[in-house]
């Protein structure tokens, strides 16, 4: 939806009238107010921590956030007579029309209040005011906490120009956000191109008809798209810093086998080991059978043997068919697979999930690392022409803050998504429930944060370095989020605001629930059919249904 600066000058006007008066300022510095409340205990008993209050000045409606309220010097006899007092952090303002105003609200205040002026509590069309984007392209995920009657809105382009985070602990709808955010973008955007990395399989149906679902038995990542640090990363594993000298044999019978497939001269350096052309392994096994037979040096031919050997224990092994296909023939498979990852064209299906549950855990995070090159590098070549969304569910499994060997390539692939992928029209979104376990780069280069209830001090920590500084007072609420709640701050909200989303049919509803174990244990789940049932899915490395 679209809000224009018409609608909000509509209700300018209401911003000049006086509301509920709750006191008056009786200490100003810079971007923060003290509220000496009126009245008898009581008397201001909606106001709470991250509320919005306004006041009406000669030139502007000023308007700020309560950050804290307080008694410094309680008196338990007296209580009528002790002082209660709120901190207002400024938030912006609504210049009068005489004074250049068009009605809207803007970040910042040129015009600051003084001693004694009045504070009032601000009503539901100040705050239409303060929390709407005129002139955006906007989506509703929900609505504002201290006003249920104002909607919750996102520009979409500050959102995906510039990546967003969904950071929640787990039971805090979460999942449920990410839909539901996602939802609202594809409605607004049909023509959409959306890849979201799924590691549970949660997601398959929460989108509908209007999901492509991928799985691993139905999707080939041919091993000849893997850049060679990520195929070292495979065959070698943690064993790779000590094989320099079969790393440097393979790297020499791919550049080969490269140039065979294509027909071009051996001495021909227009391809290397990392330009995306297939190659057959049919040939790799026949250069390696041939140096080998150029060798007298037995410590030299053991080289090449461990490379033949683990090649050949993952082209046998079922769980990487999805790399090493069954089969001699090499397709160039490319211009299909992005069309299908990436959604072009449509075809009424805008976002693809991709159901990472099958994939071995121990090459997740390569698998990662190719999809999120082979997405970078398509908006490189495309040139802002091919927008792309890449949303990564636990992204913290296979982008830690910690260095792990293993993980270095997915975290250059995400990093550089992070730092260069605005240029060329591909955003990220990060989702995870362990903010203080991500890559710190990731979470930095987030313009806008959505962040669910947090218990962890650690990982509040993290999420206060994200908020600016009006932001931070409602940091405090983090712990105390109900269930659907999110402190929202950043480029794609006109202020930091806490709100509550949307509820999701239950059909729509990612499947993120935790098991009902007093429901199954009421059941009788332990028969030998059931067990063999699930064998058979085991087998299949699939979920049983």
């Amino acid at each position: 939806m679209r809000i224009t600066e018409s609608a909000t000058r509509n209700v300018v006007a209401k911003a000049g009238l006086l509301s509920k008066r709750i006191g008056r300022v009786v200490s100003t510095s810079g971007a923060n107010i003290i509220v000496l409340l009126d009245g008898k205990p009581g008397d201001s008993s909606e106001l709470q921590l991250g509320g919005l209050v306004k006041m009406v000045l000669r030139r502007s409606t000023v308007y700020g956030l309560i950050g804290e309220l307080r008694i410094p010097a309680p008196l338990p006899n007296e209580m009528e007579q002790q002082l209660r007092l709120a901190d207002v952090h400024l938030m912006g303002e609504v210049l009068k029309e005489e004074f250049g105003g068009n009605g809207t609200f803007n970040r910042g205040v040129a015009f600051l209040p003084t001693l004694d002026d009045a504070v009032h509590v601000a009503d539901e069309e100040d705050a239409g005011i303060v929390y709407a984007l005129p002139g955006h392209e906007t989506i509703n995920v929900g609505t504002i906490h201290q006003n249920p009657h104002v909607a919750a809105q996102i520009s979409v382009n500050e959102m995906l120009g510039k990546h967003f985070a969904v950071l929640g602990t787990t039971g805090t709808g979460k999942s449920c956000a990410v839909t539901l955010i996602l939802k609202q973008v594809l409605d607004s955007h049909p023509n959409a191109h959306v890849l979201m990395l799924d590691p549970h399989g949660e997601y398959s149906k929460a989108f509908g008809a209007r999901a492509h679902r991928l799985e691993v038995g139905r999707l080939a990542l041919p091993y000849w798209m893997f850049s060679f640090e990520e195929l070292v990363e495979i065959v070698f594993g943690p064993e790779a810093p000590s094989r320099t000298i079969e790393i440097q044999y393979l790297r020499n019978a791919i550049v080969q086998a490269k140039r065979a497939f294509r027909k071009i001269d051996i001495q021909n350096h227009s391809i290397t080991v990392d330009t995306p052309v297939p190659y057959s392994m049919g040939e790799i096994d026949r250069l390696l059978d041939t140096e080998m037979g150029k060798l007298e040096n037995q410590s030299e031919i053991n080289a090449y043997l461990r490379i033949k050997l683990r090649l050949n224990a993952l082209r046998n092994d079922r769980r990487f068919h999805f790399m090493f296909p069954p089969g001699l023939e090499v397709v160039d498979s490319l211009s299909d697979l992005l069309r299908t990852i990436f959604r072009v064209p449509v075809a009424g299906k805008p976002i693809a999930v991709l159901d990472l549950a099958g994939i071995p855990s121990d090459v997740l995070n390569v698998v990662v690392s190719v999809l999120a090159r082979m997405a970078f590098d398509l908006s490189f070549c495309a040139d802002n022409r091919l927008p792309i969304l890449l949303v990564c569910e636990e992204a913290h499994r296979y982008a830690p803050a910690e260095e792990i060997p293993g993980f270095e390539a997915a975290k250059r692939s995400l990093g550089r998504i992070a730092k260069e992928g605005r240029k060329y029209g591909l955003s990220l979104c990060i989702v995870t429930q362990r903010p203080s376990e991500l890559d710190p780069t990731m979470l930095s280069q987030c313009s806008t944060v959505f962040a669910l209830r947090m218990i962890s001090r650690k990982d509040q920590a993290i999420i206060e370095a994200t908020l600016s500084e009006f932001g931070a007072d409602l940091l405090a609420a983090l712990p105390v989020l109900g269930t659907a709640e999110a402190i929202v701050t950043g480029e794609g909200v006109p202020v930091p605001m806490r709100i509550r989303f949307s509820r999701l049919p239950p059909h729509e509803q990612p499947r993120s629930s935790s098991a009902q174990f007093s429901q199954q244990w009421r059941g009788n789940q332990g028969s030998e059919d059931f067990i063999a049932h699930v064998i058979s899915y085991w087998r299949q490395h699939k979920r049983a249904e």
